[in-house]
């Protein structure tokens, strides 16, 4: 078979338009684009109540903070360092196969105390009040606090609070009600890591628990919630039930 004047016979140009060559592409370019760029997670659990929802299905940006070797924890250059107040995806340091996201509350050297509810940053109460909206608090359902055994639990025995980070970044938080919280620290943040908490302060599996995140198990920064539901289709956990899509959360962004 000869060669045409750009040098391709018919079975490269089938390859390559019409075969496997056009699949290995699509795949090629899907891998690049979640390695360096935007990776898609679902939100599993009640912890970051009311910012983010469970079965909330986000997009990661991997990029803000700068672009890794793939494969590995180095970076080929780094752009931004963390900041507090962003809700990050990160490798849990007692699993690194396993993902939470939590908020940055204290980069490195923050003095961190938490105590009765109050979250206290190089020796400051951080600032908390009654939000004017409460819209992300209307989204939540008793079901969202029934998980894990908590069959009694509800709704009503949570407040919503917005608390104002130094810096000016403000979030909303889940208190519950008349709840003793345990104290904790103070501690310092070391060189090269955060402390991240949970935005549902009492159920919440984070740094009071496990310790600091070295910044280098940073996967990405939280965008918009692109797609939520109530329910998911139980064989398929990752897939919503199309009967409970939450229309109003499309695009939500994460603050």
């Amino acid at each position: 078979m000869t060669n045409n004047k750009n040098g391709w016979n018919w079975r490269t140009k089938y390859f390559w338009t019409e075969g496997w060559g056009s699949l290995f592409l699509a795949v090629f370019i899907a891998l690049f684009i979640r390695w360096g760029f935007i990776e898609a997670y679902v939100i599993p659990s009640g912890s970051m109540l009311p910012s983010l929802l469970i079965h909330d299905h986000i997009f990661v940006n991997k990029l803000t903070y700068g672009l890794r070797v793939p494969f590995s924890e180095n970076w080929l250059v780094k752009f931004n360092e963390p900041a507090r107040g962003e809700v990050i995806v990160f490798k849990y340091p007692k699993d690194m196969s396993t993902f939470f996201i939590k908020r940055i509350v204290g980069e490195s050297g923050d003095k961190i105390y938490y105590e009765n509810g109050t979250l206290y940053i190089n020796d400051k109460p951080v600032d908390k009040k009654v939000p004017a909206n409460m819209d992300d608090f209307n989204w939540l359902r008793d079901a969202d606090f029934q998980r894990d055994g908590n069959i009694n639990d509800s709704k009503e025995n949570y407040v919503e609070f917005t608390e104002d980070l130094p810096g000016g970044k403000n979030h909303a938080i889940l208190l519950r009600k008349g709840d003793i919280y345990e104290t904790f620290g103070p501690v310092t943040v070391p060189p090269d890591h955060l402390f991240v908490m949970g935005d549902n302060r009492m159920n919440s599996s984070d740094g009071r628990v496990w310790g600091f995140l070295p910044k280098q198990n940073i996967l990405g920064r939280a965008m918009f919630v692109w797609l939520s539901c109530e329910e998911t289709i139980p064989a398929l956990p990752f897939l919503c039930n199309p009967l409970t899509i939450r229309w109003g959360r499309f695009f939500h962004s994460v603050n």
